[in-house]
């Protein structure tokens, strides 16, 4: 399996793996996004090793503030 950008390309040619995937197209600005990512290798990967990153500095809510889900779906 390779990571790389063919998601978006592969949204371009109408073959998103779920249908929210390729609901990107319908939208300016996500529209704009995935054309831009598909021929873009570069980008893509500088960017979304920043977004990586982003949420690494993340600190979820934990005790009384919050809590990690077990099971997303339904409170601990």
């Amino acid at each position: 399996m390779t990571f790389d950008n063919h998601f978006f390309k592969n949204l371009l040619r109408k073959k998103g793996l779920l249908h929210s995937d390729q609901e990107l197209l319908t939208d300016i600005y996500t529209a704009s996004l995935v054309k831009f990512y598909s021929g873009n290798t570069a980008a893509f990967f500088t960017d979304f090793a920043a977004a990586m990153i982003k949420m690494g500095d993340l600190r979820p809510l934990t005790g009384r503030e919050g809590e990690i889900r077990i099971n997303c779906r339904s409170k601990n």
